[in-house]
């Protein structure tokens, strides 16, 4: 299993490095496809690569990858135990924000990375990412509020790009971070509740037997 989880990520990466779906392809140094573990547990979704990121070909290895990389040291992790992408693999100009038409033209890849790894929880960074699984949300009204379907949670979070503009916003990231471990275990939880169930059928009830008359004496 980890061999195919990790040859299907290498194929997609190898895609997106020949990519010229949309205009992003025009500006790039590097693509950035994502990076990680395999078998990580949780994935992240940012936006777009930016500056370093489109140097290096690595996601989040600015200064909001130094506070993410904090953030994941909270709960007793390290970024390699986890899988990083974003919406898009290649750098907007600018660092503007990514369009429909490119976020779209990235759209499989994203959802081939998802299908591959297979994580329990994907925490949404900043509003773009977010959009895929709270379209109607507002992320200073839900940030930190997991929502759950059969296979996983899903969970938005500040962008760290956000909180290093307005650091009175850091303790409320610190404490969505802090969360994860009990959603994981939720979500856990629920696999295993979902796993064992074929297996463990429920007894068939014993036939009823007629009502007896009690004696008075």
């Amino acid at each position: 299993m980890t061999h195919d989880r990790a040859a299907a990520l290498a194929q997609i990466a190898s895609e997106v490095r020949a990519c010229t779906a949309c205009r992003l392809h025009q500006g790039r140094t590097n693509t950035v496809p994502g990076a990680g573990d395999a078998n990580a547990e949780i994935m992240f979704i940012g936006e777009g690569p930016g500056f370093y990121e489109d140097k290096q070909g690595l996601p989040f290895v600015g200064r909001s990858g130094d506070l993410l990389v904090k953030m994941l040291a909270l709960i007793g992790l390290k970024r390699e135990q986890v899988f990083i992408a974003n919406v898009v693999k290649c750098r907007p100009p600018d660092n503007r924000d990514p369009l429909p038409d490119e976020m779209l033209a990235c759209k499989s890849y994203l959802d081939r990375q998802i299908e591959a790894i297979d994580p329990l929880l994907i925490v949404t960074l900043g509003r773009f990412s977010m959009a895929r699984y709270f379209p109607n949300g507002k992320i200073t009204q839900i940030h930190g509020q997991p929502k759950y379907d059969e296979r996983r949670a899903y969970m938005p979070i500040f962008h760290p790009a956000a909180v290093l503009r307005n650091e009175t916003m850091l303790p409320q990231l610190e404490a969505d971070f802090r969360r994860v471990p009990q959603i994981l275990a939720q979500v856990k939880a629920q696999r295993a509740a979902k796993t064992a169930a074929p297996e463990t059928p429920a007894p068939t009830p014993p036939p009823e037997e007629p009502p007896k008359q009690l004696k008075l004496f």
